[in-house]
């Protein structure tokens, strides 16, 4: 994508998923644990992972992409494990060479089967030892891939969110070991803690803006919008139409997310704290940012006057969003524009359904050339670059 080296781009993906390799927790976990941390036994002929003796599923390899490069429907993809999937799935240098192959300088690691907010490990185990030492493991191999690749992972770490006191003990850590934001579920409530708005959580929220660790949200990053997955669409829909309607579903997760922490008024408290919508597209944002200035003001008007801004101008201070696929025939810029061309972050969901792949660069190159030349530095690179402190 010649355009893009032209401008001297340094491209980074926000949002990849990377499959947790089967030795990832007992190659690291002390003696007396490892038959204990996540691992993989074979159960009825297939490989599933298990972490104190209870099962944690199928291990599927955690993508559609193929070890040829092919791609599956998501269904199908669901039969298949890690002797099947792309090596760059779960192996660091596998990946690399998918990036240098794709023209990406870096990209976001996300997790796979501890929940994409952690919240699967979170709530499993039942050992508050064990369980935050499984997050300990995960977030410390994050920190390791980053090192080794000489900063271009940037693996997001999980919080053990049943505790919030421990919450802001392991931002803490992360933070020392060099990584550069946090992973949070949306529903903290589904693990036994408060709900994001609770007051409670500002001690983590002081951490996370003083430390600057930008609180990330990915669709589905919890057991409440994983049910949104499952329940959106009719039974009779076809079986390959159903992942569509639940995965075009979640993005919903995104919009409550956004509502929420910006209606708790934690941004006024906290005018340093970021936050980003991952895997969230941007279409919507607009609505939603007109949508809630009317509702808050129709609905709560003395909460409406006590913030010291209109709702949907906290957008542009405090939240970043992920952009991939969409291409809004009449006016990508103009869109763009009204969320804030510094406010968004360019992804590829590799190697998940909906990844831009086997050439993502020119996949987006029309929109891309559509742009200005501000705007689509700034998506490919710039601002993840500053959010990132890369």
């Amino acid at each position: 994508m010649a355009m893009l080296a032209d401008d001297g781009i340094r491209i980074i993906d926000a949002d990849t998923h990377f499959t947790e390799p089967y030795d990832m927790w007992t190659s690291r976990a002390p003696a007396a644990f490892k038959d204990r941390v996540p691992h993989v036994e074979e159960i009825d002929g297939q490989p599933t992972w298990i972490v104190d003796g209870a099962s944690l599923g199928f291990a599927r390899g955690g993508g559609v992409i193929d070890r040829d490069g092919g791609k599956l429907p998501f269904l199908d993809s669901m039969e298949k494990g890690q002797d099947w999937i792309h090596r760059g799935a779960f192996d660091p240098k596998a990946r690399l060479q998918v990036m240098d192959e794709s023209g990406i300088y870096a990209q976001v690691l996300f997790p796979s089967i501890i929940g994409l907010g952690g919240q699967s490990v979170n709530g499993s185990v039942g050992d508050p030892e064990l369980r935050k030492l499984c997050v300990e493991i995960y977030n410390d191999a994050m920190a390791e891939m980053g090192e080794e690749s000489g900063g271009r992972f940037i693996g997001m770490p999980v919080l053990p969110s049943w505790d919030i006191d421990a919450c802001v003990k392991e931002a803490e850590r992360v933070a020392s070991i060099g990584l550069r934001g946090i992973n949070m579920t949306t529903d903290p409530q589904d693990l036994g803690s408060p709900d994001l708005a609770h007051r409670d959580w500002d001690r983590l929220w002081e951490v996370c803006a003083d430390l600057h660790l930008p609180v990330h949200f990915h669709i589905g990053s919890s057991n409440t919008a994983m049910d949104f997955f499952g329940k959106y669409f009719w039974p009779s829909q076809d079986e390959y139409v159903k992942p569509a309607i639940g995965g075009a579903m979640l993005f919903i997760n995104s919009a409550r997310v956004l509502i929420n922490a910006t209606f708790s008024g934690v941004f006024d408290r906290f005018p340093k704290l970021e936050m980003v919508l991952v895997e969230s597209g941007i279409g919507y944002i607009p609505f939603m940012l007109e949508t809630m200035d009317y509702e808050l003001f129709e609905n709560a008007p003395a909460h409406f006057a006590a913030m010291s801004k209109k709702p949907s101008e906290y957008f542009k201070s405090n939240w970043y969003a992920t952009f991939w696929f969409e291409e809004n025939q009449g006016d990508l810029q103009n869109m763009i524009d009204k969320v804030g061309d510094e406010r968004i972050l360019f992804e590829t969901d590799f190697p998940h359904p909906t990844c831009l792949y086997p050439s993502p660069l020119d996949t987006v190159a029309d929109k891309m050339n559509g742009l200005r030349p501000e705007t689509r530095r700034r998506i490919m690179g710039e601002n993840a670059a500053r959010l990132y402190r890369m």
